[in-house]
């Protein structure tokens, strides 16, 4: 990534958002916060996986690597296409502001979206070039989508079960039956098609509106996809599976800063030496496809793609596991040949970090991250200390979706490292800590220097967005519109100018 100019930017996904109908969506607020990011003289966006969640609304844990999230598609835009009535959308559920409550946002929407295909197929006031434009999307995504829609709709008659709970014929599906089910299950495939032809649509415009404004956004990408996903009912060779498609081994992290007893994620684990025979095809597919929504690529877990931790199927925790060699120099060759060098790629390398990790991320010029929480968990020096920063190459955050706000963080540290944190930020306890350690994390030598907007706005633990390891109340989070005021832009761009990020 040679682009490594002075720049600072906000965290904050999607589904955080204001909005009237119970979640965040690419509509009008989404084009406000753009304008906000601009006043504040903030050029980056970072968020979370755009992807088409599951289970536990999980970004990190969707139906398909490659699909978007049909749940930020916005209401207001198809009535703007004609597909919807103003008057139909008034019976959304009264939702909390603070929070998405997807148990009843998830039916309404799936409501609206059916009535809106409904009419997209059937109406002859429908502008005719929308119907082109959707057909060339299909045309152009069909080496995801088809397998995806198809996936989908057999979810669909299958009450929503995981794949490894159908039918033989269905689990492991012959091409003589896909092609059969596509034929029965048309209309269905069609309705997720053009779910995606929507998200894609509106993320492409806003997209084009932020960079048009000089604000880049920072994706994200998990290095590993959901057992319940189309990428491994379609691909299963491609994964450490039995004959029946249940999963060998499962991906996690041993006991770390997060979990006594490590993470087990449960995700399956790539069969790498397939992968390496197709010269790493659906790797090259899936970073294509992401950078070209993006501007800058956030991969998940890097450590993973030099050795991952395989914990044996059936685990009730992730500490009985164990470090396999991963190719990841071999993979990272191949993508550079098929898409070009110096890709604007981060390298999400947190964790157990080795010397072998660390001359993998160097040697493809990945910046890494670094946390500023981390260096204030003990008395210690750390690494994570501003003044111990030995290159401009990284990624300075004060916390990520994972951590706990500053706000709420600070109140947990013992009475030591609580004077560590005034001592070195020059601050009193409450809303100036979360200043301080914004302020420190735009006057370190990074290049990027990011942080959510909970800790912009000084919110407590009631803010958070995930809680690694605890499976409900993660990914809600939502800000009020009167937020983000006028004052609170000038303010940030003051601070961008100050500390030579402007």
């Amino acid at each position: 990534m040679n682009d490594l100019n002075r720049m600072s930017g906000i965290l904050l996904h999607p589904t955080s958002l204001p909005s009237p109908y119970g979640i965040g969506d690419l509509g009008d607020e989404a084009y406000e916060f753009i304008d906000f990011l601009e006043d504040a003289g903030c050029r980056l966006w970072q968020i979370l996986p755009l992807t088409h969640t599951g289970f536990g609304d999980s970004p990190y844990q969707s139906f398909s690597a490659f699909a978007g999230q049909p749940l930020l598609i916005s209401p207001a835009h198809l009535v703007k296409l004609g597909l919807l009535e103003s008057f139909e959308l008034h019976n959304c559920p009264v939702t909390d502001e603070d929070q998405v409550n997807y148990g009843v946002i998830i039916p309404w929407k799936q409501l609206i979206f059916r009535l809106a295909y409904e009419r997209f197929l059937t109406r002859d006031t429908i502008d005719i070039n929308l119907r082109k434009k959707f057909r060339d999307f299909c045309s152009q995504h069909r080496y995801w989508l088809e397998d995806y829609s198809l996936f989908m709709a057999c979810k669909d008659i299958h009450a929503g079960k995981s794949w490894l709970e159908w039918e033989d014929k269905y689990r492991i599906p012959t091409e003589e039956l896909k092609e059969e089910l596509k034929g029965t299950l048309s209309e269905d495939i069609g309705y997720y098609q053009f779910l995606q032809f929507l998200f894609f649509t509106e993320w492409s415009a806003l997209k084009e509106y932020a960079n048009e404004h000089g604000i880049k956004i920072i994706g994200d990408i998990p290095i590993f996809v959901s057992m319940d996903s189309a990428d491994v009912w379609a691909n299963q060779k491609l994964f450490q599976l039995d004959e029946k498609g249940y999963p060998l081994s499962v991906a996690g992290v041993p006991p770390d800063y997060f979990s006594a007893t490590g993470q087990l994620w449960g995700n399956p684990l790539y069969n790498w030496e397939l992968h390496e025979k197709e010269g790493f095809s659906w790797w090259i597919s899936r970073i294509k496809s992401q950078l070209s929504n993006l501007d800058i690529l956030r991969i998940d877990h890097f450590r993973g793609f030099e050795s991952y931790w395989s914990i044996p199927y059936g685990e009730d925790t992730a500490i009985n596991g164990k470090w396999i060699k991963a190719p990841g120099e071999k993979l990272f060759k191949a993508v550079e040949h098929a898409l070009g060098k110096n890709l604007p790629i981060i390298a999400e390398d947190l964790g157990i970090i080795t010397k072998e990790v660390a001359a993998l991320r160097e040697a493809f010029h990945f910046p890494g991250m670094k946390i500023l929480q981390f260096a204030f968990e003990s008395t210690d020096e750390s690494d994570y200390l501003p003044h111990r920063f030995t290159s401009a190459r990284c990624v300075c955050y004060t916390g990520t979706h994972d951590n706990d706000t500053t706000c709420g963080w600070y109140r947990t540290l013992d009475a030591d490292c609580k004077k560590k944190v005034q001592l070195y930020t020059n601050t009193e306890p409450g809303r100036d800590i979360s200043r301080g350690i914004i302020k420190l994390c735009l006057g370190s030598i990074a290049a990027y220097a990011i942080f959510p907007l909970q800790d912009i706005l000084a919110l407590g633990s009631e803010a958070r967005m995930n809680t690694p390891g605890v499976a409900a109340g993660n990914w809600g989070w939502r800000y009020k519109k009167n937020d983000l005021t006028p004052s609170l832009a000038e303010e940030l761009k003051e601070l961008a100018v100050l500390y030579g990020r402007y």
